[in-house]
């Protein structure tokens, strides 16, 4: 049974037209169905390295590594499904069970530590779990989250599965993060990199969606590369905090710590948890009805992943504006350059060096990088209340001393 599966069937189900749209890369690759090569149409390394072990037989250890929103995940559900459906009587029953996070030989798992991946969420799901034969095919699967999360001794205990797993096993990692996995886990699996998406391909895909032609060609601009921010941006929630974002940046650039809008980024965190407890809630309650007599335990452990789920959607509010911030200041710094340092190369690092570069835009280089640092210390779970005011004074001050000068 999958555990904590996502459905990944919607974003396979594309069309020829939108193939089309998508042009170049997006031509047919004789190894893929139509709908995997719209879904890394802007993936070429990916569909390249996939469709050619599809063809030769896949690997044992895979790593699907790239930034956030960039499709690895439904990736990870496609290429699941395919390899269930190798030798499978019925291979396309095995491919749809695989898509609606059904089949038995499907085995996902999410971390549930609040700093990190915890032993028990390999123990039992996998590393107990390879040795068992396939109940429904010849194969079995095991998708793993967040591989970035692992610590060495999570490591440890997969590493005799990675190295040596049965005939019939397939481990997929996904990380959003390559240089934070440890080297012994990299070293033993297939990386396959996913691109940042091009912003007019999210800016297509949000408008095919509904979402009106401004907010989405502002949205996709903002995302960096990620479908799944854009989209998250482009909903009205999405749209408060960007302009939340600005005025925390105007109130900086006041030499105004934002007390009051640190409060409101602090609101809005506490509402995205409170909306993650009710859907943790929908997703555990079938689990608690089934328990019988185990259900107190159960309840207790279920109790105890909500409560991790709702801080990580707290955090994941916070690191959204903070990256918001980070980039309405970029605004500022670049629109601050004289069009000869502007010339000099791209992002702020290439500016710098640049000769004349302006005073504030140098201070406005180092706000980015506190801002920056702040978005990682997230990952280990401080005070929000304490990190978000440290930072305003720390950006406060520098961008009012530097501006005042």
């Amino acid at each position: 049974m999958s555990a904590a599966a996502s459905s990944g069937a919607a974003p396979l189900a594309a069309s020829a037209e939108q193939t089309t749209r998508t042009g170049g890369l997006a031509r047919e690759h004789p190894g893929l169905p139509t709908a995997v090569n719209t879904l890394l149409a802007e993936q070429p390394h990916a569909r390249t390295v996939l469709a050619h072990d599809l063809r030769a037989g896949p690997l044992h250890a895979y790593l699907f590594h790239g930034p956030e929103g960039t499709g690895k995940r439904e990736c990870a559900r496609w290429f699941a499904a395919e390899i269930l459906a190798l030798g499978a009587n019925d291979p396309e029953r095995a491919r749809r069970a695989a898509l609606a996070g059904t089949h038995p030989d499907l085995v996902w798992v999410v971390p549930t530590g609040a700093h990190g991946m915890r032993v028990e969420d390999v123990d039992g799901p996998v590393v107990a779990a390879v040795s068992q034969t396939p109940l429904a095919g010849s194969r079995r699967v095991f998708v793993i989250e967040r591989a970035e999360a692992m610590s060495g001794d999570v490591a440890n205990r997969l590493l005799k599965t990675l190295e040596e797993p049965p005939a019939y096993a397939h481990l997929i990692l996904v990380s959003d993060q390559l240089g934070r996995v440890l080297e012994t886990v990299v070293s033993r699996c297939r990386t396959v990199r996913f691109d940042p998406l091009p912003a007019a391909s999210i800016e297509g895909r949000l408008r095919a969606e509904g979402v009106d032609p401004e907010r989405a060609r502002q949205s996709a601009r903002l995302a960096l590369g990620s479908l799944a921010r854009a989209r998250r941006l482009a909903s009205a929630d999405g749209q408060e905090l960007l302009e939340l974002a600005r005025k925390i940046v105007d109130a900086w650039l006041r030499g105004d710590v934002g007390a009051e809008l640190q409060s409101e980024l602090l609101a809005r965190a506490r509402g995205a948890g409170e909306r993650a407890a009710q859907r943790a809630k929908q997703k555990f309650e079938a689990l608690i009805e089934g328990a019988g007599r185990g259900r107190r335990s159960l309840e207790r452990e279920l109790d105890e992943l909500a409560r991790r789920e709702v801080r990580r959607e707290q955090n994941a509010t916070i690191s959204l504006a903070l990256l918001l911030c980070e980039l309405v200041l970029r605004e500022r710094l670049f629109s601050a350059l004289p069009a000869s340092a502007g010339a000099a190369g791209e992002g702020a690092g290439a500016a710098t060096a640049g000769a004349g570069f302006p005073a504030a835009a140098r201070s406005l280089v180092g706000v980015l990088d506190r801002i920056e640092r702040a978005r990682l210390a997230l990952r280990l779970n401080p005070s929000q209340e304490l990190l978000l005011e440290a930072l305003s004074i720390e950006c406060a001050g520098d961008l009012a001393r530097e501006l005042g000068d």
